[in-house]
């Protein structure tokens, strides 16, 4: 299967994106503790990997630690353009029968910041553009007022801007699914994960063998929530997996026996401009 084939027949898509997704906007790849600590000098100095960072643990015990993170994150984002690549897939999308959902481990908007309809996006690690307080049961936020200014020598949050709940005045924290997380507010992914159920049920009813194409970005093996559920759907709507990883590029033995999955060792911007 090529992969322009497989694009140009399809009825529907499924876009999946994981880290790698935003290095051609210019964000950082956390691959491996360098990775990682090129990106944050002074977590190098401190022996802090994002594993150990992004952790919940760090609200109770060091919220300015925790917000310098994280804010850092948070600003980092708002302050970052999306790549052409994320117009390009939306094009693509609306000029299908079906059209597409997204489903990304990326917590940083960008689908919706380029102008995907948010009830077609499921993040399933959370958005860093929604907070959930630390203490109460209040609903998931937006995190449209909170501004945390972060010192750039020490990566930690100025006390003053550190974010509180409107309702009960304790300390909110991003409201992302971190490492050893048994406080995660699911509901607001919950709501998506509904919808994308129901996107597949429907586009399982209208579609026969290799009208689907599911074209999956910078998803490592790493975390591999992404690679799992671009295959899995891959499989369930007998369609065409396109998998763009300039490192991991391997397809399953399974779905290229029977000609429907295709690699590319590229960047998502060079393979989407390639495609076009």
């Amino acid at each position: 299967a090529t992969a322009s084939a497989a694009l140009r027949r399809a009825r529907a898509v499924l876009i999946c994106a994981g880290a790698g997704m935003g290095v051609d906007s210019g964000l950082p790849d956390f691959r491996g503790n360098e990775g990682f600590w090129n990106a944050y000098p002074p977590f190098k100095k401190l022996g802090y990997s994002f594993v150990q960072l992004a952790n919940p643990e760090w609200f109770e015990t060091d919220p300015t630690l925790a917000w310098g993170f994280y804010g850092h994150r948070m600003n980092m984002y708002r302050a970052t353009v999306p790549h052409k690549g994320f117009a390009m897939l939306l094009q693509y999308m609306r000029r299908l029968e079906l059209g597409g959902f997204v489903f990304t481990s990326n917590v940083d908007g960008h689908f919706q910041r380029a102008g995907f309809p948010e009830e077609l996006v499921l993040e399933c690690h959370g958005s860093i553009h929604h907070v959930q307080c630390t203490r109460c049961p209040a609903p998931i936020a937006p995190a449209d007022t909170v501004h945390v200014e972060v010192d750039e020598a020490t990566i930690r949050a100025a006390p003053q801007t550190l974010p509180v709940c409107e309702k009960c005045g304790s300390l909110v924290r991003p409201n992302i699914l971190m490492f050893g997380d048994g406080d995660w507010n699911e509901a607001r992914t919950e709501v998506q994960e509904r919808s994308f159920q129901e996107w597949l049920a429907r586009v399982k009813e209208s579609t026969s063998a290799g009208e689907v194409v599911v074209v999956e970005m910078g998803a490592g093996q790493a975390v591999p929530t992404v690679r799992h559920t671009a295959e899995q759907v891959a499989k369930q709507l007998e369609g065409t997996l396109v998998r763009i990883n300039p490192r991991e590029p391997q397809v399953p033995s399974d779905l290229a026996r029977r000609d429907r999955a295709v690699g590319l060792p590229l960047g998502c911007v060079d393979a989407l401009t390639r495609l076009e």
